[in-house]
């Protein structure tokens, strides 16, 4: 879809097609738009006649925005409130800013298992159960040892999207040999 979009985008669709042109025109398709993901929501609160009602909706994120320092995701929540007797009170379609919370990210450095090991040296036993070793470095401010570890145990990870890219690539080289 991102190529179309691309081609679209620069023309190449329909380049070189003129009146006078002998060669066939073709047209991309129109783009499509990707699929944004919906988050379930539910919460509670004190009804009329105090008892507890629920809220149950989905909350579409549509951007992302820093406001004040702090991470907001702007998006449309839709949902029903509920009273504590189960009658419908009414229904929730609206867009609102809800702050974003990201979870610490970690890096695995170490993970060692261990089986169940027994020695024997020249008299000398010595037995140890199963033993698992995971040490994980914890990037962020100040976390200097952390920050030198992930990115040292980053170093062999695949790019993220690098496939996409070497697809896209193709493609536009494919469409620019048809001009």
């Amino acid at each position: 879809m991102i190529v179309v979009a691309v081609a679209a985008a620069l023309g190449l669709a329909s380049a070189g097609a003129g009146a006078a042109s002998a060669a066939p025109v073709t047209r991309a398709p129109a783009p499509v738009a990707a699929a944004v993901p919906s988050a379930p929501v539910t919460g509670t609160f004190t009804d009329a006649a105090g008892g507890t009602g629920t809220f149950t909706g989905t909350f579409t994120p549509a951007k992302f925005v820093a406001q004040n320092g702090d991470l907001l995701a702007t998006g449309k929540l839709t949902g029903t409130l509920t009273d504590s007797s189960g009658t419908a009170l009414g229904t929730v379609d609206q867009s609102v800013n809800a702050p974003v919370a990201i979870a610490q990210a970690t890096c695995r450095v170490l993970d060692l298992v261990l089986g169940p090991l027994h020695l024997d040296l020249l008299g000398l036993t010595v037995d140890l159960n199963q033993l698992h070793l995971v040490i994980n470095a914890v990037p962020g401010p100040g976390n200097l040892l952390g920050n030198l570890l992930c990115a040292i145990a980053g170093l062999l990870d695949p790019v993220p999207g690098a496939g996409a890219l070497a697809a896209l690539l193709t493609v536009l080289l494919a469409l620019l040999g048809q001009l």
